[in-house]
């Protein structure tokens, strides 16, 4: 089985994804695969390289993450030609990791996938576990958090799907507005259900 981890920035879901490890199950991040594919000597790094200059290089030719956002912020133009490089990069090799691990007799993985529905990889998956929070944690977590003004913070969580239509498309949600504890609580809940 499959299941997918999912939430909305600062909603905790790096809390539950220690948990599931911790449990033993293995974890595709794909946060993780993201900076995996674009290591020095990757292809997806010199095809970067090249779509959008040198500037976005290192000296020590690793990729200059902030110089990039830059270039691509405020230009979605740029933003959709990034994505359309990195994406099926990403989704390759997130599919070889999953197969690696069946291989290697693991029955159940967690695809932690941050942004599982705005990047429609539900297909990906066989359950869907949201972490969810209310938006005034959220947006107190995010400021305190990255150290950002409210309204930054604001924009921040308005540029991803509202948590309630992820609520939506889930096998599952835990509501993790309380202790560490409850949602604990609540994820065993969930295996429990699952038999897994």
């Amino acid at each position: 089985m499959i299941i997918g981890l999912t939430g909305s920035i600062a909603s905790g879901k790096s809390t539950i994804s220690a948990m599931l490890k911790e449990k033993g199950y293995p974890i595709i991040d794909a946060d993780l695969v993201a900076r995996l594919v674009v290591e020095p000597g990757t292809s997806n790094l010199q095809e970067i390289e090249r779509q959008f200059g040198a500037s976005v290089i290192n000296e020590d030719g690793t990729l200059n993450r902030d110089a990039l956002g830059k270039r691509i912020f405020n230009d979605p133009a740029k933003r959709k030609q990034l994505n359309d490089l990195m994406h099926p990069a990403i989704r390759s090799e997130m599919l070889r990791q999953r197969d690696e691990l069946f291989k290697s007799g693991h029955k159940t993985l967690i695809m932690d996938i941050p942004l599982l529905f705005e990047s429609r990889l539900q297909h990906f998956v066989d359950k869907i576990l949201v972490v969810s929070v209310t938006e005034e944690m959220q947006l107190e977590r995010l400021m305190n958090r990255n150290s950002l003004s409210k309204e930054e913070a604001t924009s921040r969580i308005h540029s991803q799907l509202p948590v309630s239509e992820k609520e939506k498309g889930a096998d599952a949600v835990i509501y993790n507005n309380g202790t560490i504890a409850q949602s604990q609580q609540q994820l065993e809940r969930i295996l429990v259900e699952w038999d897994i």
